[in-house]
C-alpha cells in the first residue's frame, strides 16, 4: 500500500493539486445554487450576483430531503430488477472482470411509468421547481457525505482496487479525485450506478417538472420548452440504451470515485442540465416554426454525428470482423489492440465530442439570444470535453506509445477538423 501511495505521488496531480480539488469542493456546488438563483431573477445575468443569499432555511428542507432519499431508493430498487443482460467490464489489474445489469432504460421507462400513475392520482408535479433550491442543498449535503464513506472504504481496501489518479497521499486531493476505482456493496456498484441513473433520470424529471409549471402558469407549455424536453430525452435515452459503452469511459474504467464523480453525476447534472428549462419557466420565449426547424436541423447534425461515432467506435471494440467495420484502416498496438484511423475516427480524434458540443448549441438556441445565461451549458460542456479530451490524450500515448504519435499524425485535429 505504501509503494502505492508513493508512486501516485510522482504522478502529475489533474485539476491544480490539492488547492485546486479544495477550490473546486467550493465552486461547484456554490455554481449550481448561483444557477438555480439567477435562473429565476428578472435579469438572469450568468456574470452577475445571485438576486440574494438565501438563508439556511430556504436551503433546509426535511420534505426536500425525504423526497431526495425516495428518489435514491426507487432508482436503486429498479437497478436490483432482472437485467437484460449482464455485461463484463474491461480486465482489472487482479485480472478479474465485474459484471454489470444493463437496465438503465428500462429504470427509465418504469419510472416514467410509475410518473405517470402517480400524476393521474394527484401528484403535483408542478410543485418540484419550487423545491429545486432545498433539493440541491440536500443533494450537496448527501455529496459530501457520500464522498467521505467511500473515502474510509479505500483506506480498508486491497491496493489492486485503487484508483491510479486518487492515491497521491494527499487527503484532500484524493477526497476529490476518489480512492477506489470500483466500489461495490455486494452486487451494488457505487460509481456504475451512479453514474447513469439518479442524476441523469433526475434531470429529464427536473425538466418534465417544468414544462407542467409552465402549462399549469400559462395554459400550456411553450414549442421551446417542449423542444428542450425532447431533446433532452432523447440524449438521456440514448445514453440509457446504450448503457453498456459507458463501460469503457475513462470515468469508470481509470477515475476512482470520489466527490468529483459523486456530486457531478448527482448533483451537477440534473441541476445544471436542466438550466434551459429552469430559464424558459420564468423566462418565456416565443419560438417560431422556421428557427424551430433549424434547430431541429442542427440538433439532428449534432446526434447524427455523436451517434455514429460512438456506435461505430463500440461495434469495432467488441467485433473488429463485423462488415460495418471490417474495411476500416487501422494502427497495430504494442497491447494488441488496434486503432481505428479511418471512418469518424479517421476524420477527427474525437467525433463523438464535436456531436455532443453541436447538440449542447441546439439546446441553448431553443432560449433565443437575449440572455448569455442559457448558453451557460455549451460553454461549460465544450471546456469539460477540451478537457477531457487532453486528459484521453495523455492515458493513450501512455498506454499505445508510437502507435499512438503515429495516429495524432495521421489524425492532426482532435475535436474540430481544421480548426482543433
Amino acid at each position: 500500500m505504501e509503494a502505492i501511495a508513493h508512486q501516485g505521488s510522482r504522478t502529475p496531480r489533474e485539476f491544480g493539486g490539492p488547492l485546486g480539488a479544495a477550490a473546486l469542493m467550493l465552486l461547484l456546488p456554490a455554481t449550481v445554487f448561483h444557477l438555480l438563483l439567477v435562473a429565476r431573477s428578472g435579469p438572469a445575468r450568468l456574470l452577475g450576483p445571485p438576486p440574494y443569499l438565501p438563508g439556511l432555511g430556504a436551503l433546509w428542507s426535511p420534505p426536500a430531503l425525504l423526497l431526495w432519499l425516495a428518489w435514491l431508493g426507487l432508482q436503486l430498487a429498479l437497478y436490483f430488477l432482472p437485467a437484460r443482460k449482464v455485461a463484463e467490464g474491461l480486465e482489472l489489474k487482479d485480472k478479474s472482470r465485474l459484471q454489470y445489469p444493463i437496465n438503465g432504460f428500462r429504470a427509465l421507462v418504469l419510472t416514467a411509468l410509475l410518473l405517470g400513475l402517480g400524476v393521474s392520482a394527484g401528484l403535483p408535479l408542478g410543485v418540484l421547481p419550487e423545491m429545486l433550491l432545498p433539493m440541491a442543498f440536500a443533494v450537496t449535503l448527501t455529496a459530501f457525505l457520500f464522498s467521505l464513506l467511500l473515502y474510509l472504504k479505500a483506506l480498508v481496501a486491497p491496493a489492486s482496487a485503487l484508483a491510479p489518479g486518487g492515491n497521491s497521499g494527499n487527503p484532500i486531493y484524493d477526497f476529490f479525485m476518489g480512492k477506489e476505482l470500483n466500489p461495490r456493496i455486494c452486487f451494488l456498484d457505487l460509481k456504475y450506478f451512479c453514474e447513469l441513473r439518479p442524476g441523469l433520470i433526475g434531470w429529464v424529471l427536473i425538466n418534465l417538472a417544468l414544462l407542467v409549471q409552465e402549462a399549469e402558469l400559462r395554459g400550456s407549455p411553450s414549442l421551446a420548452m417542449c423542444l428542450i424536453n425532447g431533446f433532452q430525452l432523447l440524449y438521456v435515452g440514448d445514453a440509457l440504451w446504450h448503457e453498456e459503452a459507458v463501460l469503457t469511459t475513462m470515468d469508470i474504467t481509470h477515475d476512482g470515485f470520489g466527490f468529483m464523480l459523486v456530486f457531478g453525476d448527482l448533483a451537477w447534472v440534473p441541476f445544471t442540465y436542466s438550466l434551459q428549462a429552469q430559464f424558459l419557466l420564468h423566462h418565456p420565449q416565443t419560438l417560431g416554426l422556421p428557427m424551430a426547424s433549424f434547430i431541429c436541423l442542427i440538433k439532428a447534425i449534432g446526434y447524427y454525428i455523436f451517434r455514429s461515432a460512438n456506435s461505430q467506435k463500440n461495434t469495432f471494440r467488441k467485433n473488429p470482423s463485423d462488415p460495418s467495420v471490417a474495411g476500416l484502416e487501422t494502427i497495430a498496438t504494442a497491447t494488441g489492440r488496434q486503432l481505428l484511423v479511418s471512418g469518424w475516427w479517421g476524420w477527427v480524434r474525437h467525433p463523438n465530442y464535436l456531436g455532443d458540443i453541436i447538440m449542447a448549441l441546439a439546446w441553448s438556441l431553443t432560449c433565443g439570444t437575449s440572455h448569455l445565461l442559457p448558453y451557460f451549458y455549451v460553454l461549460y460542456f465544450t471546456a469539460l470535453l477540451v478537457h477531457r479530451e487532453a486528459r484521453d490524450e495523455q492515458h493513450c500515448l501512455q498506454k499505445y506509445g508510437l502507435a499512438w504519435a503515429k495516429y495524432c499524425r495521421q489524425v492532426p485535429y482532435r475535436i474540430l477538423p481544421y480548426i482543433y
